[in-house]
């Protein structure tokens, strides 16, 4: 982007829950490099951290304060804690610029064959990629750590409104997220918290590679995406860091396509 260093000793944090690869991680970096200090909650092996760690390491050079958490973010008492440990490191006028969701966890079942999706399987997916959006912008509000300028941001994909094989918990759960943030878009708003969500194009991310059939996907986009090319993901952290910048300021409860057009088709 045009101003680097954008967020350099304002004193601004990122929250990012699921940061640790994909969408998240892309971001973590991004907003880091912009001088952003970092909190990112993740769920991994020890066997995924001994590759991320070192990744994770080499943000110092960046120059921005940086927590991370290994734990699961659904539960409201690791919830509760990882808050107020980020909230005892933050200093005076230090600020949750930004809380970015990025859970991907729930099921790819069909509703055909067996086993079939059921009841638990649509509650947990809806519990982690739709309905935590909620408590986990509460639960910052109530402390008073997203403020007046804050972010919420989180991610969607076409699969909201495209049946994809396997795809109706994370579907379901997409379009609660999505109704969600156009309600505290709404409710909070007269407060100057922006709520918004970014409708990623299809991304070769681990998350992608869990979907049934993903290489059909991937194949359909690499033909048939405008711009000739899949969608990165660095093309969707930039966009994390427009939304964060005072020029978006006036962009409020919407959906955000970062697809290079194509949803259009």
């Amino acid at each position: 982007m045009a101003i680097e260093g954008a967020y350099k000793d304002c004193g601004y944090w990122a929250l990012i829950i699921g940061g640790s690869s994909g969408l998240g991680w892309a971001s973590a970096r991004q907003l880091a490099r912009q001088g952003m200090n970092l909190a990112v909650v993740h769920r991994d092996r020890k066997s995924y951290l001994r590759e991320w760690g070192p990744q994770w390491e080499a943000l110092a050079d960046e120059g921005v304060k940086r927590m991370r958490w290994n734990a699961d973010a659904l539960q409201e008492e690791q919830r509760n804690k990882i808050i107020e440990e980020l909230k005892e490191r933050m200093e005076d006028q230090e600020q949750v610029k930004v809380m970015l969701h990025s859970l991907s966890k729930g099921s790819l079942k069909a509703m055909a064959g067996h086993p079939a999706l059921n009841k638990a399987d649509l509650s947990i997916t809806m519990d982690a990629m739709g309905l935590s959006l909620y408590h986990w912008a509460k639960a910052l509000k109530d402390r008073e750590l997203l403020t007046s300028g804050s972010r919420i941001l989180a991610f969607t994909s076409a699969g909201n409104q495209r049946v994809w094989p396997h795809y109706a918990a994370v579907s379901a759960a997409k379009n609660a997220l999505e109704s969600i943030s156009r309600s505290m878009a709404v409710e909070w708003g007269p407060e100057g918290i922006r709520s918004n969500v970014i409708q990623a194009g299809i991304t070769d991310t681990p998350s992608l590679r869990m979907i049934p059939g993903y290489n059909d996907l991937k194949a359909w986009t690499e033909r048939h995406n405008p711009s000739g090319r899949m969608t990165q993901a660095d093309d969707v952290a930039q966009a994390v860091d427009l939304l964060c910048r005072p020029e978006a300021d006036w962009i409020n409860g919407v959906i955000l396509p970062v697809d290079g057009g194509e949803n259009n088709i």
